[in-house]
């Protein structure tokens, strides 16, 4: 045998996995978890974006036994890590802090920390929130929040996050933040946010109230700027994969029971979900 021919026959592949919006508290949900997130290959990385649960110690537990699978585990923050209700001991920053300093307890990567590297691409978590900017033209924030009230459509961070913290404040800190950290980045990128970087993620979004928690107009070039090769998403709970100026962005979403029931099983026969991001040749 060559050594070219065995040099191939010793090659190995190693996969970045995907999921989100676990929301492990839903009935059945964890049991699948635990049945379908697992490596294929001992080097394999998982990328979490987003919604595991609403008690941080809860998300932290999650993160424990993927990383026990995983040879490393990404964790992007959702909107439901954020909740908080009075007397909580925690506020929204707070409770933020609090799963980065578990994060790191752990070795699990997050928005605060350096970008690792897989297959050639730098991969970047990312956490920027929204701010209200997915409005109907011409129309003013109040105006699009009363209206969103009045049709009964008002995602939980209205009462759950919003009465703690300036979130369109925070968002443009985020922002700011990101931007900043991108832009030292050369080479093609993953990105991965829990919330949708591009408007037309909302395309199938039967309530378009739903924007005004769901995204920012400020992220709708970084994909482009960033020369991201894809945008792992989550969120909507609508699985769906778009292409956005030459673009793939796709949503990893498992979602609660009913929606889990209606869109898994498709996704797992294709090998699909978890989603399949990168892989790269491993010396064996």
């Amino acid at each position: 045998m060559g050594r070219e021919e065995l040099a191939s026959k010793n090659k190995e592949v190693r996969t970045l996995w995907a999921v989100s919006d676990l929301h492990i508290n839903s009935p059945g949900n964890r049991d699948t978890v635990a049945e379908l997130v697992r490596p294929r290959h001992p080097e394999d990385w998982l990328i979490v974006a987003g919604d595991v649960a609403e008690d941080p110690d809860t998300v932290l537990g999650v993160l424990r036994e993927l990383t026990e699978r995983f040879q490393q585990v990404l964790w992007v923050p959702g909107n439901h890590e954020l909740y908080v209700r009075v007397g909580d001991g925690l506020g929204v920053k707070e409770k933020y802090e609090y799963l980065v300093q578990g994060c790191r307890k752990l070795g699990v990567l997050t928005p605060e920390d350096p970008y690792p590297s897989f297959a050639g691409h730098m991969i970047a978590p990312l956490f920027t929130l929204y701010d209200h900017t997915w409005r109907p033209p011409a129309t003013e924030v109040g105006h699009a929040l009363s209206a969103a009230e009045d049709a009964g459509i008002v995602l939980t961070d209205h009462y759950a996050i919003a009465p703690f913290v300036s979130i369109p404040k925070w968002c443009s800190e985020r922002l700011h933040y990101s931007v900043k950290r991108l832009s030292r980045v050369m080479g093609p990128t993953i990105l991965i946010n829990h919330w949708p970087l591009v408007r037309e993620a909302m395309g199938n979004v039967t309530h378009q109230e739903i924007g005004l928690w769901s995204g920012s107009k400020h992220t709708q070039h970084w994909p482009v700027r960033f020369r991201a090769s894809q945008v792992i998403y989550g969120h909507l709970h609508i699985p769906l994969k778009l292409e956005v100026d030459g673009v793939t962005h796709t949503e990893v979403s498992l979602g609660y029971r009913n929606e889990r029931l209606r869109t898994l099983a498709p996704r797992v026969a294709a090998g699909r979900w978890p989603y399949p991001v990168l892989t790269e040749e491993v010396q064996r």
